[in-house]
Order: structure tokens, then sequence, then C-alpha cells
């Protein structure tokens, strides 16, 4: 299966000038500090001090041990490691950052994103058709130029390296950029709690602490009810791509689902948190007679996945039709629901995985991600 942000053009951003470094100082008070209570994420700190609050980014990118903290006041400021709030504009840079604007009822500060044909929210899709939402080109060079005629408060950035300097300019203006690292997170729960830094820049962190409990709440509920399963399905998941099968490594974000949901994943012991890259040989020789097949790489039918590769059709998942994939399931200009939503709602990619594997177990429940393929 392929990575959450695969269906993404991945923005480079130049951390050296992204952010203040922890040794930035400031002049306020630091009495009486508390810390919010961060239960899964390990990417962020939320600091709380008497006249402001402080947030704190860790290495949000693979290989990163540098931090990056921000002054948050309701002050008004020009400082770049100061951001006013609650923040009034705001330009993000993935898809998966606007379920959590529309979480907290915030899609509408929203005001430009690259690449606007990959947003499938309904909501945010009528402000992008509305002209609320500007279009900032492409994720590899975002027009700067418009960024600034635009001047949001904050600009929610990601990176994999820190090889660009995308951002720099951006920053040089006076508009903070954040670089929010949720993509790295190790657990669907740790993903899902980025929504208490989005709920922090706009002066709702009691809502997004809420909506991140309830969705917690689900998802362990969901986790008990597929212990009750009397027996646990054989899975594999991903395809060919190039001649190299690529699925989850046994420690990763889509394997927990699949451990979560109760099944045998039969790669689940294997050592990675991303991806494991096999020969087809190695992949049929152990996965060929499991019993469930999940995300078969982009493929969206059963007689395209015969086409593009004979093998596939004798697979057993392939001759029992147990094949499931999240590709069908697209917004209105094609964008993938999936790698929009999942993050922020992984109780419902949990619920869907044990309605595919133990559909006795949720009866009423509709699948939302994902469909058999035919």
């Amino acid at each position: 299966m392929n990575t959450f942000k695969f269906a993404l053009t991945l923005i480079f951003i130049s951390l050296s000038s992204v952010a203040c470094k922890n040794e930035v100082k400031n002049n306020k008070s630091e009495k009486s500090i508390t810390k919010s209570f961060i239960k899964y994420a390990k990417g962020f700190e939320i600091q709380q001090f008497n006249d402001y609050k402080k947030v704190i980014i860790k290495a949000p990118y693979n290989g990163s041990k540098e931090t990056f903290e921000f002054i948050l006041t309701p002050n008004k400021t020009t400082k770049n490691n100061e951001i006013t709030i609650p923040v009034n504009s705001i330009v993000v840079t993935s898809t998966t950052h606007i379920p959590m604007l529309e979480l907290l009822n915030v899609e509408n500060k929203l005001i430009g994103y690259p690449n606007t044909d990959y947003v499938s929210s309904v909501k945010t899709r009528a402000l992008i058709n509305n002209g609320k939402i500007k279009e900032l080109g492409n994720e590899e060079s975002i027009n700067t130029e418009l960024l600034l005629d635009l001047n949001p408060n904050v600009v929610m950035g990601f990176s994999i390296n820190s090889n660009s300097k995308m951002f720099s300019t951006i920053q040089q203006f006076g508009i903070p950029v954040i670089l929010n690292g949720d993509w790295l997170e190790e657990t669907p729960l740790g993903r899902a709690e980025w929504i208490k830094l989005f709920g922090v820049l706009f002066n709702k962190e009691k809502q997004a602490d809420s909506i991140f409990n309830e969705i917690e709440k689900n998802y362990l509920e969901a986790k008990s009810i597929a212990l009750n399963a009397t027996n646990q399905p054989t899975i594999i998941s991903g395809g060919l791509f190039k001649d190299i099968w690529n699925l989850p490594a046994g420690n990763s974000f889509e394997a927990t689902f699949l451990k979560d949901a109760n099944t045998n994943y039969l790669w689940k012991n294997t050592e990675g948190k991303g991806s494991l890259s096999l020969n087809i040989e190695n992949v049929f020789e152990k996965g060929k007679d499991a019993d469930i097949w999940i995300s078969p790489s982009f493929h969206t039918s059963l007689e395209d996945l015969k086409t593009s590769n004979a093998i596939y059709s004798q697979f057993n998942a392939f001759k029992n039709k147990t094949i499931y994939s999240f590709i069908n399931k697209r917004g209105e200009k094609g964008g993938f629901i999936y790698f929009e939503l999942a993050p922020a709602r992984p109780d419902l990619v949990l619920k869907d995985i044990i309605k595919i594997a133990h559909p006795e177990l949720l009866k009423d429940y509709e699948l939302t991600f994902f469909e058999q393929l035919k």
C-alpha cells in the first residue's frame, strides 16, 4: 500500500529558514508553565504560560534532530517566530490539513492552497469554486508572489528533508511557516492528535480536545469489538510498481490498522515503519493463499488487475473476489478521499477494515473509504 502522501507531490522546505530554533530567546515571563496533554503524538508539544503559549515542533522530517518554536500571543506581533492568535487566515499545503480545519469549523479561514484539484471535501471545494480559496500553483513551486499578496497569518507546510528553500522567501516577508510532521507519526491516533495544533492556533483547544477524545473513544471501542472475532483472516496488501511489490512494514501506520482490526497480516513481524519493497516471487509464495487483499495499488477493478499482470489472478483473494481498495472513492476533481480524510479519522479506517475482515461484528456499518473490487 502506498504511503499516505503518495498522491501528493511533496513540498520541499528549507528548514534552516522556516522557523525559529531552540536557541531563540524571548522576553516573556515563563512562570506558571503547564503542558497541554498530548497522549499519542510525538511530533509536537504545546506549553501554556501566563500570557502566551508556545508550540514546539519536533523533528518534522526524516532524520531531523531539530526543534522549532513558535510563540502564540493575543498581541499583534511582527516577529517571525511569533503568531497572533486566534489566526484569521491560513494557507495549508497538504490535503490532510483540511479535515482538521473542517472539524474545528474554521475552513473559511483557509485562503490559499497549492493544486486545489487534489481537494475532495465538499465543503472546502465549495469555497474553492466560489473563489474564497486561491490556487497557489503546484507543490514544487508555490506561487510565492500570490501567497505574499494573500498575506496569511500563518502557512502550514510539510517537508521530507531540508534540501529546498521553498518557504524561505515567505518567512523573510514576515509570514510564519509551521512544519506539520503528522505524517511521521507511528500510530493512527498519533496522526489524528495533530488537530490539537490547529486548535491552539484558532483558540479552540477545548473543541480540539473534545473532537480528538471522541475519535479516540470510537477507535478504541472498535479495536475492542475486533477482539470478539472468532478467526483472524490472513491479509496481504499493496501491489506491483515497476516489478517491485510495495507493502506496509510490520511497524508501519498501515500495519497498525490491520493489527488493531484483529487480522493476521502476513508481514506483521517485519521490521520498519515504512514500506517493504519485495519481488513478486516472494509475495506470491507467502501471500497466494491469503484470505483478503487490501489496497492493491491503484487498480480500480479485477479486470484492471488481471490486465496489468496475469499473476494477480492466481492469488486466492482474486479468485474469491475479496480484494478491497479506497481508490475508487474520489472527490469532484479526482482527489482521493482516503488520503485526505483518513489521518484525521482513523476510527473510520479501523471500522472499515473490521467490517471487511469480520463483517459479523459491524452488521449495520457501511464502508467509508474502501470498497470491494468488481
